[in-house]
């Protein structure tokens, strides 16, 4: 990918699993994984795929590339890929839940058989091998999980969304149960890219709404992510993994903090406010809120502090910590850096709006509703005024 080259050598002696390597955008991100130096495991159940997809790897890199055999949908057969992974190879830097079935039609329509198969290699497998390689993590204080999620609930994929989603979810928990240590979790997902497996599903759900394949793909032409751009996404979020850690992200995010665009050139340079005296004052003005708001939700009681962390971080896409080290990098980098994080400001912006709302509802006492929601509403004035500044 151009503009990539600056990240060659980078993972250099880290050892990647990625699950569902043979094809799309997992054989992607393993070549991205390869070009910078690491060596991919890729845990396919297509033999032909799987070593196809090996034979690409290794003629970026001799060697860098193994294909291990593997069902998912098979408890035992992943107990025995961990094994053996543990024994040859001893526990990955990076393990990476690329895996993937796309199970598709109607709630009512689709069989028990296919619910439970899509739960065996949607959720269940990256549990399993989260599980396996976990310990070893903990004892050497190091490691990277990336879970690949989906957007949500949608008609006629239930059986899919349900389980990718859920993977989310266990990244969250994951990941706040593991923020103490070096282990870094998050979630990442792909966009909506073109590949065989995305097209054989999409085909089912555009027709069940009405529409073909082609016009699906024309309606949504300009969200379109090449399987090499993606990859890279991947690959480049496992890289920045610390930067990541707890958040819910998407290749193309990953890519334009890498200074890259979807298209493989540089991404454009984001232009500064004008006036970067007043775009200054109101970074601080909104920075000193955010952070007071910061310091007080570490002080509550831990049941309490993680409603409000979940509730952030569902609001804004990043957990609290990731809200406070953007902020932070924003007041190091000036007012240049703010263009590139008009959708964070929007969302903590949006957040705010958001408390405003629940305050009417919880709030019994008139007199204390008017005055903290005054309070709140300056919050959310605060951020209007930085955004009206952005060119």
């Amino acid at each position: 990918m151009r503009g990539a080259e600056r990240f060659a050598g980078q993972m250099a002696k880290k050892v990647v699993l990625l699950t569902g390597g043979g094809g799309g955008i997992g054989v992607e991100a393993a070549l991205a994984f390869v070009e910078m130096g690491a060596t991919v495991l890729l845990a396919e159940c297509d033999r032909e795929r799987g070593l196809t997809a090996q034979q690409r790897l290794c003629d970026r890199r001799p060697g860098s590339g193994v294909f291990l055999p593997v069902n998912l949908a098979d408890e035992g057969e992943v107990e025995a890929l961990c094994g053996k992974i543990l024994t040859r190879f001893g526990c990955p830097d990076v393990l990476f839940h690329n895996a993937t079935l796309a199970q598709m039609g109607a709630v009512e329509e689709l069989s028990l058989a296919a619910w439970n198969q899509s739960y065996a290699v949607n959720l269940l497998a990256p549990l399993q091998l989260t599980r396996a390689f976990l310990p070893a993590m903990r004892e050497r204080n190091s490691g990277v999980i990336a879970f690949v999620s989906s957007s949500g609930a949608a008609p006629h994929m239930g059986a899919y969304e349900v389980f990718k989603t859920a993977q989310a979810e266990l990244g969250s928990t994951l990941s706040m149960e593991l923020e103490e240590t070096g282990i870094h979790v998050y979630t990442i997902g792909p966009g909506l890219v073109r590949t065989a497996t995305a097209e054989a599903a999409i085909e089912i759900v555009a027709a069940r709404m009405g529409m073909g394949l082609s016009a699906f793909y024309r309606q949504n032409e300009s969200h379109l992510l090449s399987a090499e751009a993606a990859g890279w996404g991947f690959a480049l979020s496992a890289l920045f993994a610390r930067r990541y850690r707890g958040q819910e992200i998407a290749s193309v995010q990953v890519l334009g903090d890498c200074g890259l665009s979807p298209e493989g050139g540089p991404e454009p340079a984001a232009r500064a406010p004008a006036d970067n005296r007043a775009a200054t004052q109101a970074l601080t003005q909104v920075a000193d809120t955010f952070f007071a708001q910061y310091q007080g939700w570490k002080e509550m009681n831990v049941f309490e502090r993680q409603w409000v962390l979940r509730d952030f971080k569902k609001s804004v896409g990043l957990p609290a910590d990731g809200a406070a080290e953007t902020l932070r990098e924003l007041l190091r980098e000036g007012p240049a850096a703010l263009g590139g994080q008009r959708v964070f400001l929007q969302r903590l912006q949006g957040y705010w709006e958001r408390q405003y709302t629940l305050l009417q509802g919880y709030e019994r006492d008139p007199v204390r509703r008017e005055e903290n929601g005054r309070i709140v509403q300056g919050w959310v004035e605060e951020v209007a005024a930085l955004l009206a500044l952005l060119p």
